[in-house]
């Protein structure tokens, strides 16, 4: 019986905001094209009344000119009911992409607070203060080892250069008292050095000599 009726049984689609909002500017577009081609014919007729005197052939073009300026408001208001119309359809497809964009953000959400409750259920607190303390610990010891490493040692800062030079005057006449007493070869008793138990002859002292005179 379909068959023979010409009746189908898919079901039709229902209709979108996005179809709807496009068949209306369809029609408004099919309005706006009517309106121009009034536009046109009332310019025409507007010329013309302006060219002719008053009289019977007037009348009856300025007759025919209302009737195409009524029909111009008609599709006017027709035009302005459409436009109407898209706006709001526009607005609700808006707030209905924008309800869309919120859930999807909710459950974005929704899983990255549960990703992260998991992994820092993973984590122990009072472990990371242990740590911490540690590495305080650790630190503190490194500083003392640096300042220790880096302590100078009891070495006299201010020397009185006029004692420096009085010792090493005494160095010089102690030289020329012991090379008078004990002839020109002998070491002063403080370039002496002392011979090691192990070593049978005393070494040369001839270049020592020669190098403390020169």
């Amino acid at each position: 019986m379909n068959r023979l009726f010409g009746s189908s049984g898919a079901k039709a689609p229902k209709p979108t905001l996005n179809g709807a909002i496009s068949n209306i500017d369809t029609r408004i577009s099919s309005i706006d094209v009517k309106l121009a081609s009034l536009n046109a014919e009332l310019t025409g007729y507007q010329t013309k009344l302006a060219k002719m005197r008053d009289g019977p052939g007037k009348t009856a073009l300025k007759q025919k000119a209302l009737k195409v300026l009524q029909r111009r408001k008609q599709y006017e208001a027709q035009r302005d009911q459409l436009q109407s119309q898209v706006w709001n359809m526009e607005q609700a497809q808006t707030m209905q992409d924008n309800l869309k964009n919120t859930m999807v953000t909710i459950d974005a959400l929704k899983s990255t607070n549960k990703a992260l409750r998991k992994e820092y259920g993973k984590v122990d607190i009072d472990k990371i203060e242990r740590l911490q303390d540690e590495m305080a610990d650790l630190l503190d010891v490194g500083n003392e080892i640096q300042e220790s490493l880096a302590r100078s040692y009891d070495v006299p800062e201010d020397v009185d250069e006029a004692e420096l030079d009085a010792e090493l005057e005494a160095l010089g006449q102690e030289v020329e008292f012991e090379r008078e007493m004990g002839g020109s070869e002998a070491l002063p008793s403080f370039m002496q050095d002392e011979v090691p138990d192990f070593i049978d002859e005393a070494p040369s002292t001839a270049g020592k000599v020669k190098e403390a005179a020169g």
